[in-house]
C-alpha cells in the first residue's frame, strides 16, 4: 500500500480495550469510510498525482453550484468532506472516479499517520500558550507579572520580527501525530479503535494513512 494514500474519518469519542493479561489500552473510537473517488489529478492536466476522496453525505441544498457541478461530473452525491492524497501514477491506476474506498485498506495493529485540526481554546496569553514563567512579583515590580517582555528592538530592524511568541488564539490547528497504532478493526461497522488520542472534538474529521516513519 502506498503510503501517502489512505482514508477520511470522523472521530467518535474515546474508551477503553483490555488485553488478555488484563492491562488497560486507552483508544479512540474512530469511523473511517466509506469514501469515494471524486477526482483524479494527473500529470499531464495538473502537474501531480493525486486522488480525491469524499466522505459524509450533504443535502444539496447546502451546496453551491460549482461544488454541485464538481460531484454531478464524478456521478456521486455531494459530500461533506474532500481531501486529497498524493500517490504514484501506479497506485492512482488502481482506482478509478465513482470507486468506493472502504476501511479493508488498514488492517489490525498497522501504524498510522493522523492529521485533524486541533481543539481550539480561544484568546490565550503566552503563559498557557507558550509556558512562559513571568516576571518577579516583588521589588517595584507594576502589573506586568504574566506580560511576555521584550517584544523587539529598538532602532534595527525597529519592529516585531515575525514569528513572535505572543499572546493570540491559542490552537485551532492543523496537527499531525505520527506513528499510532490501530488495536482492533471492525469492518462491518466501518469502525476502528486507534491507541490513543487524536487531534480533534467528537466529530471532528480527519485523514489517516499509513505512518511514514514506522518500521517496515
Amino acid at each position: 500500500m502506498n503510503r501517502n494514500f489512505g482514508l477520511l474519518g470522523k472521530k467518535i469519542g474515546m474508551t477503553q480495550v483490555f488485553n488478555p493479561d488484563g492491562s488497560r489500552i486507552p483508544v479512540t473510537a474512530v469511523e473511517l469510510g466509506p469514501c469515494v473517488v471524486v477526482q483524479k489529478r494527473t500529470m499531464e492536466k495538473d502537474g501531480y498525482v493525486a486522488i480525491q476522496l469524499g466522505f459524509q453525505d450533504k443535502k444539496e441544498s447546502r451546496v453551491n453550484k460549482p461544488e454541485l457541478g464538481h460531484f454531478k461530473k464524478a456521478s456521486v452525491s455531494p459530500k461533506q468532506f474532500l481531501r486529497e492524497f498524493r500517490v504514484s501514477e501506479e497506485e492512482s491506476a488502481k482506482y478509478e472516479v465513482g470507486q468506493e474506498v472502504k476501511i479493508d485498506l488498514f488492517k489490525n495493529n498497522q501504524k498510522v499517520d493522523v492529521k485533524g485540526t486541533s481543539k481550539g481554546k480561544g484568546f490565550a496569553g503566552v503563559f498557557k500558550s507558550y509556558g512562559f514563567h513571568g516576571g518577579k512579583a516583588s521589588h517595584g515590580v507594576h502589573e506586568v507579572y504574566r506580560h511576555g517582555g521584550s517584544l523587539g528592538m529598538c532602532m534595527t530592524p525597529g519592529r516585531v520580527l515575525k514569528g513572535k511568541k505572543m499572546a493570540g488564539h491559542h490552537s485551532n490547528k492543523t496537527v499531525t501525530i505520527q506513528t499510532l497504532e490501530i488495536v482492533r478493526i471492525f469492518p462491518d461497522e466501518n469502525l476502528a479503535f486507534i491507541k490513543g488520542s487524536i487531534p480533534g472534538s467528537r466529530n471532528s474529521l480527519f485523514k489517516i494513512s499509513p505512518a511514514h516513519k514506522a518500521k517496515s
